[in-house]
Parts: structure tokens; sequence; C-alpha cells
């Protein structure tokens, strides 16, 4: 059976977009590229603690939206 456009890769597939993305409807594939270190944590490819190579491969690799903190955000905080 072919797959669709907007299934995500197997080898690109976190576990938990099996129950999120896979079903009938619309979807919305989002990473939250925790990039801020300064403001809360920053996790990446090659961080010590929270390793993103799954859903940054999967991003790319299945159009997912992806938000940068750093870049994207003004406030992380209510309180900021």
């Amino acid at each position: 059976m072919p797959r669709s456009s907007t299934s995500p890769s197997r080898r690109h597939r976190p576990t938990w977009v099996s129950t999120t993305l896979t079903g009938s409807g619309a979807r919305l594939g989002l990473i939250v590229h925790h990039t801020d270190a300064e403001r809360e944590y920053a996790y990446d490819r090659k961080s010590h603690v929270g390793k993103l190579d799954l859903a940054l491969d999967g991003a790319a690799l299945n159009k997912w939206a992806l938000a940068d903190m750093k870049k994207d955000w003004k406030r992380v905080f209510a309180f900021e």
C-alpha cells in the first residue's frame, strides 16, 4: 500500500507520531525546537539532555512545522 504524501516516514517517526499524525482528518505536525538556553533549556541533536535527531529529521522529511524558541518566541513564560 503506497504511503500518502502526509504520512511520516517510518524511519523518522518518533513514537508519538503513530497516534498523533497518522489518523484520518486534518493534522498538524509541529516540533518545538528548544534553542533558548537563557530562558529555558536548549535541546538539539548533540544535547546532553533530550536529543532531537528523529524529530528534526522527521520535520524536514515530512514537512512538519518547526518552531525555534529563540527566534520565533518573544516570550517563553508569562512572567517575562
